[in-house]
C-alpha cells in the first residue's frame, strides 16, 4: 500500500506599502515581522514546512495599490496579511471572502470594521493607533529631553484631517511648542532628503515621525539624516532607535505581531476573522539611545534616562 503523502503547505500572503517584498523575511525584517514569523514557528506553522509565504510590496507608491490588491486575490492564498488602512480598504474592495489580517490605525474610524469586539467580515488584526494621547505624551518626552524646544515639524505619511490637527496642535501649546505638518505624499529618499533640508532652514527644534509603513521602509535613512541635521526626533517604533535614531515612545510591536500571528494560526485552524476581537495596544515602551543624543550633542535628563523602560548605550 503506498504510503499518504503530506498535505500540500498552507499559503499565507505577506502584502506591505513600502517595506520591499524581500525583506519582509525572518531574518531581514523590521522588529515586528520578525517576531510575527519567530511566533508562528512558535505555534507550529513553519515557513518551508507546512507553511508557504508569498511576499509583495507597493514599495511606496499608493498608485500601485490597486493593481498589487488584483494580483495577490488573484492567486487566492488561504489569508492576506497587509499593514495600512488604505492598503487594507483596497484588498476589502478587492476580496470579500478570503480572511485579512491587517496591522492598521484606528480600523473603526477607517471604516474597516463595525467594532473592535466583532469585526464582522473577513477582517481582523491589531491597531497601532493610541490616538493623541501618545502624541501628546511623545511631544511631553521631547519638551523633557529639550526644555528649550519651541519648533517642532511632524513628519507625516498621510495628510492630516482638520480635528487630528486642531488637536495635536492644541497638545504641542501646551508643551509650549508650535508644531507645523509636514506633509510628504511619496516617500523616497529624495523627499526625505528636501524635508531636512526644509527643517533645518525653517530651524526646527525637534521632530515627530508618524507611524506609516513608508517612512519605516526608509528608517535608516531618516535615522542619518537626524544625526546629519543634529535634529532630535522621536520615532513610533524602535526600529529607528535600533539603526541610531534617538528614541521612541510606542506601542509594544513584539505583543502586536504575536496577535497578528495569532490570528492567522486560528484562521489556518478554522476561525472566521470577524469572529476574532480587532486587538489595541495595552504596552507602551520608552527606548533611549545614548549613542545618538551624544552623536546629536545632547545632553539628556537622568530622570528621563531612569524612565526608559530600555537604554541603548
Amino acid at each position: 500500500m503506498a504510503g499518504s503523502s503530506a498535505p500540500p503547505p498552507r499559503r499565507i500572503a505577506f502584502v506591505h506599502s513600502g517595506i520591499r517584498a524581500d525583506q519582509l523575511t525572518e531574518a531581514a525584517g523590521p522588529f515586528w515581522v520578525r517576531r510575527f514569523y519567530e511566533t508562528l514557528r512558535g505555534l507550529g506553522d513553519i515557513e518551508g514546512g507546512n507553511l508557504a509565504v508569498e511576499r509583495y510590496s507597493a514599495e511606496g507608491r499608493t498608485e500601485r495599490f490597486a493593481a498589487l490588491a488584483a494580483e495577490v486575490v488573484g492567486r487566492n492564498p488561504e489569508v492576506i496579511v497587509v499593514n495600512l488602512n488604505d492598503l487594507t480598504k483596497t484588498f476589502m474592495t478587492a476580496t470579500a471572502t478570503i480572511p485579512i489580517v491587517a496591522i492598521t490605525q484606528d480600523p473603526v474610524a477607517a471604516g474597516l470594521i463595525r467594532s473592535l469586539a466583532h469585526p464582522g467580515g473577513n477582517l481582523t488584526g491589531v491597531s497601532v493607533d493610541a490616538g493623541v494621547a501618545i502624541v501628546a505624551k511623545r511631544m511631553q518626552i521631547l519638551k523633557e529631553a529639550m526644555p528649550r524646544a519651541a519648533k517642532a515639524a511632524y513628519l507625516l505619511s498621510n495628510a492630516w484631517d482638520d480635528r487630528t490637527e486642531s488637536s495635536y496642535r492644541e497638545a504641542a501649546k501646551q508643551m509650549g511648542i508650535a508644531l507645523t505638518g509636514n506633509f510628504i505624499s511619496e516617500i523616497n529618499d529624495a523627499e526625505l532628503h528636501r524635508a531636512f533640508a526644509e527643517m533645518a532652514q525653517q530651524q526646527i527644534d525637534a521632530a515627530l515621525v508618524d507611524e506609516g509603513g513608508s517612512f519605516l521602509a526608509h528608517r535608516a535613512l531618516l535615522a542619518e539624516l537626524a544625526e546629519k541635521y543634529r535634529l532630535p526626533v522621536i520615532y513610533p517604533y524602535r526600529d529607528y532607535v535600533d539603526l541610531g535614531g534617538l528614541m521612541t515612545y510606542a506601542p509594544d510591536l513584539g505583543e502586536l505581531a504575536q496577535r497578528m500571528a495569532n490570528d492567522v494560526h486560528q484562521i489556518l485552524g478554522g476561525a472566521k476573522p470577524g469572529d476574532i476581537p480587532y486587538f489595541q495596544p495595552t504596552k507602551f515602551l520608552l527606548i533611549v539611545n545614548l549613542k545618538a543624543a551624544k552623536a546629536l550633542g545632547l545632553d539628556l535628563p537622568p530622570t528621563l534616562i531612569l524612565r526608559a523602560d530600555e537604554v541603548i548605550e
